[in-house]
């Protein structure tokens, strides 16, 4: 017996759509408040009851003038609510000296599963803060010219 979604009966977890959206304009961020990373994608649930799979892969470079540790967030929303939080994506102290530039590149993974309860188009984004700028600390989101983030959104039937 199939139900209403085209699934049998008591069947759920089938993913229904895909949407994946690329993003690669450079985004400084040097603030202690969370700022858009500008990686937003859009998602239009066929039903209400049916969950939203959201994977991000941020590209970033930390940098700092001082030998001391950058510790920044990020975060997942759903149009202006928070939906996921990470406790900090970079908290290590890099470098030898006492003083120079440092730099970390890498790839913040994000996934969270999220019950957006709606059937209407359905906006997700992400925001980085710092958790100190003194010594110049900051992330830039796609520093380079090859350096692209993405964020795929997955509806999964309930």
């Amino acid at each position: 017996k199939l139900g209403a979604n085209g699934l049998a009966a008591g069947v759920g977890g089938k993913v229904l759509q895909v949407v994946q959206v690329s993003y690669s304009t450079e985004t400084a961020i040097a603030s202690t408040s969370f700022t858009d990373t500008g990686l937003t994608a859009s998602i239009t649930p066929s039903s209400s009851s049916n969950k939203i799979l959201i994977n991000v892969a941020l590209q970033y470079t930390a940098y700092r003038d001082s030998n001391s540790p950058v510790v920044s967030h990020a975060k997942i929303l759903r149009g202006s609510t928070d939906v996921f939080e990470n406790s900090e994506f970079i908290g290590s102290q890099v470098g030898t000296g006492s003083n120079g530039y440092q730099q970390i590149y890498g790839t913040v993974p994000l996934i969270y599963l999220d019950s957006p309860s709606s059937n209407s188009a359905t906006a997700y984004k992400v925001q980085v803060q710092n958790n100190t700028t003194s010594g110049n600390r900051q992330i830039k989101i796609n520093h380079g010219s090859n350096s692209t983030s993405t964020m795929t959104l997955l509806e999964v039937s309930a």
